[in-house]
Formats: C-alpha cells, sequence, structure tokens
C-alpha cells in the first residue's frame, strides 16, 4: 500500500526497532515482512546456496529510510542499503526542499530493451542489412512466440534495427531487438529471443551469428525525473530569499564544472548512483547493469558529463532534471528470492518496474542536489564527519554504551569533527565516569 505522508518528524530519534514499528504501521506490512528486517536482512543457507555457486555465507548491510519524498503526488518512504553515512539523510533534507512545489515529476519511457546479435563475414554486409529489415515482420512473430506470457502482459519484440559498425576485425551487421519487457528487467526474454532467431538470421544475411546478448545501454527504456527547488527552501533557515540565490548560484556553477569536465563529472555522478544503487540493491535489482547502463549514457554521443541537469528559472528558483536509463524489474530476479528485497518493496508500495525507476531517478536527483549544495556551501567534509562520527566513535574504541556520549561531546564542542576530537572526548568521557 500506497503510505500517505512521507514526512516522519523525529524518526531518526527513534530506536530501530521503534523504526521498524512505525513503518509497519505506516505502510501495512506483516510480521513476516518485518521480521525479514528483525532479522539482519539475511538469506538462509539454503536459499542463499541456490542463488550462486560456491556459498560459503551472507553478508549484511545497513537498510535506511529516505523520507520526505513526493513523486507524481504520491508519498514514498524509500529504502536504501548501502554503508556510507550522510547519504540518506542528505537525499531526505532535499526531497523536503522541493515539496513546497509539489515534489518530484517523472515522464518515463516505455520498459524496451535492446537485445543484440552480430553478425560477422557477411557476403555483402550491406544487402545482408537491407535482407534483413525485408524479413522484419517475421523475425518479430518468431521473437515473440517465445515469450507468449510476456505478450500477454503486453509486452514483446516491437522493432528489429539493423546497424553496420567498423571494427579491427571487419565490417559487422550489428542486429537490435527492441523489446518491451514489462514489468521485468528482460534479461531473460531478451536473451532468449536473440538466441531463438540466431540461426534464422544467418539463412537470411549468409553471415555468421557470433553474440546474442541483452545491452545494458537502454536508450530506449529512460527515466525522467524533475524537480523545482526555491530560493527560500535552498536557503539555510527556509526563508533567507538572498542566501538561497546564492546558494543556486554556487549549485548551478558546481554543476557547470561537471558538466565540462570528465574528471569532476565521475565523482558528480558517483553521487547521484550513491542514491540509485542503494535502492536498487534494496529491491533486489542488477545493480552492476543499471550503474553500467548510467555511466555508458553519460557519456552517449558526447563526452562523458553529468546524468544531471541544473538552471535557473525565470523566478530564479532551481529546476533539476535527470534523464538515465533504469532497467528495473518486479518480476523475477532476487526480487522474488530474497525476503527482505520483497518488505522493501512492499515499504515502497510499488506495482510496476515503471514506479520503481522513478523512484529511482527522483532519489538520484536529491542526492546530487544535496552534495552540490554542500559543496557549493560548507564543504562535503562537514556534513559527512558530523553523521560520520558514530563509525568514528566505535572506530576509536567506544563501547556501545558509550558511542552516543562520545558523539554528544564532539559535537558539543563545536569543533570539526576529526579522529582526534572523537578519541579526546572518549578519554574525556571515561574520566568523568
Amino acid at each position: 500500500m500506497a503510505v500517505n505522508n512521507s514526512r516522519l518528524q523525529g524518526f531518526y530519534k527513534l530506536s530501530v526497532s521503534e523504526r521498524r514499528d512505525l513503518l509497519a504501521k505506516i505502510a501495512g506490512l506483516n510480521e513476516e515482512q518485518v521480521s525479514a528486517w528483525s532479522n539482519t536482512g539475511e538469506l538462509s543457507e539454503s536459499a542463499a546456496d541456490k542463488m550462486i555457486e560456491n556459498v560459503i555465507g551472507t553478508y549484511s548491510l545497513p537498510i535506511g529510510v529516505a523520507t520526505n519524498f513526493i513523486i507524481d503526488d504520491e508519498h514514498y518512504l524509500i529504502p536504501f542499503v548501502l554503508e556510507e553515512p550522510s547519504v540518506v539523510a542528505a537525499a531526505s533534507n532535499m526531497a523536503k526542499r522541493c515539496q513546497i512545489n509539489g515534489g518530484f515529476k517523472s515522464n518515463n519511457d516505455d520498459p524496451v530493451m535492446i537485445g543484440q546479435i552480430q553478425v560477422v563475414n557477411c557476403p555483402d554486409v550491406n544487402e545482408s542489412r537491407d535482407a534483413i529489415l525485408s524479413k522484419k515482420e517475421e523475425l518479430i512473430i518468431q521473437c515473440n512466440e517465445v515469450d507468449p506470457i510476456l505478450v500477454k502482459f503486453g509486452g514483446g519484440c516491437r522493432d528489429i534495427e539493423a546497424r553496420i559498425i567498423e571494427t579491427k576485425s571487419g565490417d559487422m551487421l550489428i542486429l537490435h531487438l527492441l523489446v518491451d519487457c514489462r514489468d521485468a528487467m528482460g534479461a531473460n526474454a531478451v536473451n532468449t529471443m536473440a538466441e531463438t532467431i540466431a540461426s534464422k538470421v544467418e539463412s537470411i544475411t549468409g553471415g555468421t551469428v557470433i553474440l546474442r546478448i541483452i545491452s545494458n545501454l537502454a536508450v530506449h527504456r529512460l527515466a525522467r525525473v524533475s524537480a523545482i527547488f526555491t530560493k527560500e527552501e535552498m536557503s539555510d533557515d527556509g526563508k533567507d530569499t538572498k542566501r538561497g540565490e546564492e546558494i543556486i548560484d554556487g549549485v548551478i556553477q558546481a554543476y557547470h564544472f561537471a558538466a565540462a569536465d570528465p574528471f569532476r563529472a565521475t565523482t558528480h555522478n558517483k553521487g547521484i548512483m550513491n542514491a540509485i544503487s542503494p535502492i536498487a540493491i534494496a529491491c533486489g535489482q542488477d545493480w552492476r547493469a543499471i550503474e553500467s547502463g548510467a555511466h555508458s549514457y553519460a557519456s552517449y554521443k558526447q563526452e562523458y558529463g553529468s546524468m544531471t541537469h541544473w538552471e535557473k528559472t525565470e523566478d530564479g528558483d532551481l529546476f533539476g532534471s535527470i534523464e538515465i536509463p533504469m532497467a528495473v524489474g518486479l518480476v523475477g530476479g532476487a526480487v522474488r528470492v530474497h525476503p527482505a528485497a520483497q518488505t522493501n518493496v512492499a515499504l515502497l508500495g510499488i506495482k510496476t518496474a515503471n514506479d520503481l525507476a522513478k523512484v529511482m531517478a527522483a532519489a538520484g536527483i536529491a542526492q546530487n542536489l544535496g552534495a552540490l549544495r554542500a559543496l557549493a556551501t560548507v564543504g562535503i567534509q562537514a556534513g559527512h564527519m558530523k553523521l560520520h562520527a558514530r563509525n568514528m566513535a566505535v572506530s576509536a574504541g567506544a563501547t556501545e554504551e558509550e558511542v552516543d556520549a562520545v558523539v554528544s561531546l564532539a559535537h558539543l564542542s563545536g569543533e570539526r569533527i576529526t579522529a582526534k576530537l572523537i578519541e579526546d572526548c572518549i578519554i574525556k568521557h571515561r574520566s568523568s565516569n
């Protein structure tokens, strides 16, 4: 079920079990779903052993929840699985700052993936291409006969394209099967179709088929999300228009740096994926495919640049948008096996792959803005180290009972959070007790 309000004031102050109980009530989760969280998201050994080879155990990461997200007038509480502090807080903070304008808006493509068939040694590559295109309808029918269930639900092979590329092995004919995968990521369906028609392709072209595999550069399956952040909301206190204007100028200058320089763009885009990949992991998606497609698209037909776009509106507010390949699915894969992934999807309240795609893209914008705003104001380390203080306290030898007190002392000092400060606070806390 969808949540009614993603604004959970004081959520961070609750204990872990209290947060679980609150989310269960808000999202209508059952005891089995909640236990998937309370059991630290662990798979049973028998389940893990069926997922990959040579299993020796499992590995846990924290599940955090980003709040304040409104996307297409619906509220979302978004699960993140990652080890890096400040990411969840930054995304939640930025999501809150665009609520006054209705939050995020999406305009996604249909879920069409590309299956590639590589044909080599064609007698005449141009004639082979023309021959394939003349037989396109027959090939599409053969593809769709492979997966009648996908066709039944409105998906299936939609079109076939043919490209000639020059390589060191000579000219190659590359076919693209355009397959609407509906609510699946699509790798199995696409690969099976490509393999099924390979012999037919060879007889039509007179060439030899080598590779038959999906492409993760999903240029026909783009997620597009945008939002407007007012000058007031971009300020420190939510009211100071002048300060908001200064921050917006800094954000845009930081964005222009990323748009012009691949060295900066790489780290800029890593920040975007700091939100997208953790949601993919939380929901049992192939995050390596998503990462690969996103970075490839950032350099598609151009020099590598920013995955996001930022500009001023006529009113001087900040407009941000993202356009990114988003090959996600709710049918098949780990999402159907991993109990914590199933619970995380239930928390989101999503029913389609398109819903998941827009949630991930919206989180990417929010996280990007959080990083840009920090860089353009206090610097990235101030907020990051403040939230990293708990990890630092543990690393410095604080016991579980001492951590909160040590972190409080560090914050009360007003000094920049460093390992030396944390160590001094541990000594101070112990000497006072």
